[in-house]
């Protein structure tokens, strides 16, 4: 059984650590280099009357996914940034779906018209869980250049709240 909540500080290092075990494997997330719970619970305190975090939880209340919704200088005021993660191992059983169905319900209630998903474009489980959420395509990052100094497209996609 997953239950989704919002995101509390003492979360933070359930979040790092599952985020950390994605970063090493690569090939899903823009982010190259590990984080630490402080990076997370400082990330959490960004703009929080414009944010929302949330975490899913399994039946030993352990953090099993999170997504948050944020905005972005790049993007207008109406619109806010995704992120999305899953512990590895976990994807496909539903915990995506429980999870955006709080962040989008959150997006509405923060006044937010639409949100972006910024996907690697190698991310085929990225970009079927975003497409299968409704979102579309609307633009392509070229070459974009990661921390380490790889270079990757990203697929944007849209959905209108």
């Amino acid at each position: 059984m997953i239950t989704v909540r919002p995101a509390i500080p003492l979360d933070a290092p359930s979040i790092a650590r599952l985020l950390n075990e994605i970063i090493a494997i690569g090939g899903t997330t823009a982010l190259v280099t590990s984080v630490t719970a402080q990076d997370m619970v400082e990330s959490m305190a960004y703009k929080p009357d414009q944010s929302a975090w949330h975490v899913a939880l399994n039946a030993s209340e352990q953090v099993v996914g999170f997504q948050w919704i944020q905005p972005s200088d790049q993007l207008p005021a109406e619109a806010a940034e995704i992120a999305t993660f899953v512990q590895v191992g976990q994807t496909g059983l539903g915990i995506g779906s429980k999870l955006f169905n709080a962040t989008s319900k959150a997006a509405k209630a923060l006044g937010y018209v639409w949100i972006r998903a910024n996907i690697r474009a190698d991310n085929d489980g990225g970009l079927t869980y975003y497409q299968s959420r409704g979102f579309r395509d609307y633009g392509v990052i070229e070459d974009y250049k990661l921390a380490d100094g790889t270079l990757v497209n990203k697929t944007l996609k849209r959905y209108d709240v």
